[in-house]
């Protein structure tokens, strides 16, 4: 499956999630496989992986193994499968990427760099939702909030008033000539690519999968289980340290009656483990890529 998706940061998540060959693991977000046949090469005959991917691409392009169960759908609803198969756990991993065969497949609207292709951006492509129904139909003030809050735009306000004005869009080619005016000259692409993503972000609900994803997780684990995420932007990566450090994702500490705190979870790594420099070398989309890696902790105390 490497033509479908390079999977970022391999040995690194692969050996910080397995802690027992003949235990369940999750890979919440299968994509192009990469993550998923490492596990499987490390697990027992007796070991299983449950994935999930809500793109039908990856579905249909999966590999074929007795021990791998494949979900279509949004890894949101993992504590729903895990009560389904009445299974806890022993490592939950989560790569939070667009897949290269996303980015690369010009039909599905996710790259800028393809000039005229549909608008499109969903992952699951029987979602409703379209960046070109984003654009063509949000109020002004809408755009201007996901633009600053999912994109970090900067002059948000105007870029929605230029996609205000150059209605209707239908395609990226559109979209890139709309907002022209606002791109600093020699940093176009790293304008348009905030764009991109805050539109992504709102045609598929990220922000909010995310959450109900780490807090299904983190019940869908058995104690001393591994919760490994890799993130790409700030926005996803503060929700995952916010989550481990909290046990929610704002980052608020929340105490009973005699001041203590119930977190399920215990950070592994204090600081996130970074892809290396022959890695970003042979795969520029792993140079955002951060790496965080927590454990459950047993009932009543700590984890280990």
């Amino acid at each position: 499956m490497s033509e479908y998706h390079i999977p970022v940061l391999l040995e690194e998540s692969v050996s910080s999630l397995i802690t027992n060959p003949n235990g369940i693991y999750a890979d919440a977000t299968f994509g192009g496989g990469g993550h998923t046949a490492a596990i499987l090469s490390r697990l027992s005959g007796d070991g299983r992986v449950i994935a999930f991917d809500r793109d039908i691409d990856a579905i249909n392009g999966a590999l074929k193994d007795s021990r791998l169960t494949l979900i279509h759908n949004n890894f949101r609803f993992i504590e729903n499968y895990s009560a389904f198969y009445s299974v806890k756990f022993d490592g939950i991993l989560a790569d939070l990427g667009v897949s290269s065969h996303q980015f690369d497949t010009a039909e599905r609207g996710f790259s800028f760099r393809y000039e005229d292709a549909p608008l499109d951006m969903r992952m699951n492509q029987g979602a409703k939702l379209t960046a070109a129904e984003v654009v063509n139909t949000y109020e002004a003030e809408d755009l201007e909030r996901i633009l600053r809050l999912y994109g970090e735009v900067d002059g948000a306000r105007n870029v929605a008033r230029l996609i205000m004005e150059a209605r209707p869009i239908a395609t990226t080619g559109d979209l890139d000539r709309a907002v022209a005016k606002v791109l600093p000259k020699g940093a176009e692409h790293k304008i348009l690519a905030k764009i991109y993503q805050a539109l992504r972000i709102e045609v598929n609900g990220e922000m909010r999968s995310l959450e109900k994803f780490l807090e299904g997780a983190a019940r869908s684990l058995k104690p001393g289980g591994r919760l490994v995420v890799i993130t790409y932007h700030s926005l996803e990566d503060r929700m995952v340290k916010n989550f481990i450090k909290t046990g929610n994702v704002d980052g608020t500490v929340q105490q009973d009656v005699f001041g203590r705190t119930d977190t399920p979870l215990e950070a592994v790594n204090r600081k996130p483990i970074l892809p290396t420099e022959e890695e970003i070398a042979g795969n520029t989309r792993a140079r955002s890529a951060k790496l965080r890696v927590a454990v459950k902790k047993n009932e009543g105390g700590p984890a280990r």
